[in-house]
């Protein structure tokens, strides 16, 4: 906990061209009637402007862009890409189908704060419960840190949040880390942008809709480019099966559906798309 306590004692004198990085565990199921989770570490951006979340993924490939950028590396995950403006609720959402896209949503969220506290390293933490996206959070964020921040869209406790989870632990957030970077950090390259695509704005309804399509017909531009092919040497490869023939597509269409049901467990679950039963 030492560097985190060394960061937030300066949290009252960052100035004006500075992020402050937090970084979080995320630990989640995509599979909700399954055991097993995953893990990723995420960061929470807070500029003199803006509040950014995302995987600590991308600033691993931005780094490397930097380093090398005759070899442009590209990364895109289905974990949350959030950007909202200081001390606000209005939130874009970024998400990738077959292209970058961008939701705006306004996520309020009312908190009833409980006196019960317990120890973080040398941090007192106080509960805080809240209804968000059809699931019941319990958090435990810092007094003393005066930030009104905290992982993905939760925000508007008095302190940062440490800790979130939801009742059925389906989604958990927890603080590592934290430090100061001497500039802005801009993540034009990793999140507003993706392989020279700007984001297209969409409206959550044409968003379900798109969704909707590319279950029904999931291998649509795979089985394009195949169809396309004029190389002999040229191999395909859906889920680490090479597909030789398009006798496959059927099967492996089914598999992917069979997939997209399985991971339809959206952090907010009051906007998870129902797909078409078998």
């Amino acid at each position: 906990m030492k560097k985190i306590i060394l960061a937030l004692l300066f949290l009252g004198t960052l100035i004006s061209a500075q992020t402050h990085r937090f970084v979080y565990e995320f630990q989640f199921k995509e599979d909700s009637t399954s055991s097993s989770t995953r893990k990723e570490p995420m960061v929470l951006d807070i500029n003199p402007s803006e509040t950014k979340f995302y995987p600590y993924a991308y600033v691993e490939t931005d780094s490397l862009n930097k380093k090398n950028p005759d070899n442009h590396n590209l990364m895109w995950d289905d974990l949350p890409s959030v950007v909202r403006k200081k001390d606000a609720y209005q939130h874009k959402n970024y998400f990738n189908v077959n292209h970058l896209f961008v939701i705006e949503s306004r996520d309020e969220m009312t908190w009833n704060l409980s006196s019960e506290t317990k120890m973080s390293g040398n941090y007192i933490l106080q509960k805080a419960t809240t209804k968000f996206g059809g699931r019941s959070w319990t958090a435990w964020f810092n007094k003393e840190t005066a930030i009104s921040e905290g992982p993905y869209k939760f925000r508007g406790l008095p302190g940062l949040i440490f800790e979130i989870e939801d009742t059925a632990k389906n989604f958990s957030f927890k603080l590592l880390k934290s430090y100061r970077l001497i500039e802005t950090y801009s993540t034009r390259e990793i999140i507003e942008n993706w392989g020279g695509q700007t984001a297209i704005p969409l409206t959550q309804k044409k968003y379900d809709k798109l969704l909707l399509d590319n279950f029904n017909d999931p291998l649509r531009e795979f089985r394009e480019h195949y169809k396309k092919n004029t190389d002999p040497q040229a191999k395909f490869m859906f889920n680490n099966i090479e597909v030789k023939s398009a006798d496959q597509f059927h099967d492996l269409s089914r598999m992917a559906q069979e997939r997209a049901r399985k991971n339809n467990n959206p952090i907010e679950i009051d906007k998870a798309v129902h797909y078409p039963e078998k």
